[in-house]
This record gives C-alpha cells, sequence and structure tokens, in this order.
C-alpha cells in the first residue's frame, strides 16, 4: 500500500516485543504507517512527519516517563502523545497541565485497537491544513 502525505505516521513506543508487533500490524492494516522503539530515548529523533507517539509507560519508570513525555512536547508539540497504561490517573495528574489542546491523551489498560486509531485519525485530520471553499 503506497503511503500518501495524509497517512498518519505513529511511533509505538513499548520494552513488551508482543505489544509492539501487534500494534505496529494492526496499524499497517488500518492504513497507518509505524514504527516501533523500545524506549523513550529513541524518539528524541522522531521523523518529521510523526502524527502521534503511542507509548506504554507501565515498566519504563513512572516519573522517567513524564520527564521525557515533557521534554518531546517541547520539542514536538503539534504531536499527539497516547498513554496507554494500567495507572491512568497518575499519567494524567502529572501532565494535566502540559498539554492545554488535548494533544496528550491517557488510556486505560487494556485499550482496544480502534480506540487508539480514532484518537490518531482525529489528531491527524485537526492537524490537516483547511480548505477554502
Amino acid at each position: 500500500m503506497a503511503l500518501s502525505a495524509l497517512t498518519p505516521r505513529v511511533v509505538v513506543v513499548s520494552e513488551n516485543p508482543e505489544t509492539v508487533d501487534g500494534l505496529q500490524t494492526y496499524f499497517v492494516g488500518v492504513g497507518i504507517s509505524a514504527q516501533s522503539v523500545r524506549t523513550l530515548d529513541a524518539t528524541a529523533s522522531l521523523p518529521e512527519r510523526t502524527t502521534a507517539v503511542v507509548v506504554f509507560p507501565d515498566g519504563l519508570g513512572a516519573d522517567d516517563v513524564i520527564g521525557r513525555v515533557q521534554a518531546l512536547h517541547k520539542r514536538r508539540p503539534r504531536v499527539l502523545l497516547l498513554l496507554i497504561t494500567g495507572d491512568p490517573r497518575r499519567f494524567s495528574t502529572a501532565l494535566a497541565g502540559d498539554r492545554p489542546n488535548a494533544a496528550l491523551v491517557v488510556l486505560p489498560k487494556p485499550a482496544f485497537g480502534w480506540t487508539i486509531v480514532d484518537a490518531i485519525r482525529l489528531h491527524a485530520q485537526a492537524l490537516e491544513p483547511t480548505k477554502a471553499p
């Protein structure tokens, strides 16, 4: 399948290879370009047209994740950050003031693939330039 300029591009961050492989396969199946990394350090050099970063922070160290997500937001404020966690309140509370434009979504585990895809597509649509009539 050829990717268009409007194809959402996603980076998945998880230490769990099954999570990464499953989600990446799902994304490709619904027309989303996806790549995966094992650590948040790897998001320091995101591809230019990245639409979203999907992070599974459990096991990565909550305080470290919060700091790195804040740094990523400062570098790339238009990138949607999706955190999928067993402790959504912890991340929502810690990051609430950083993303006033709703470019941060915290979902409880388990999250269905279509819920993740819907959030990515909505964000991608919001980034598209408006067309004059």
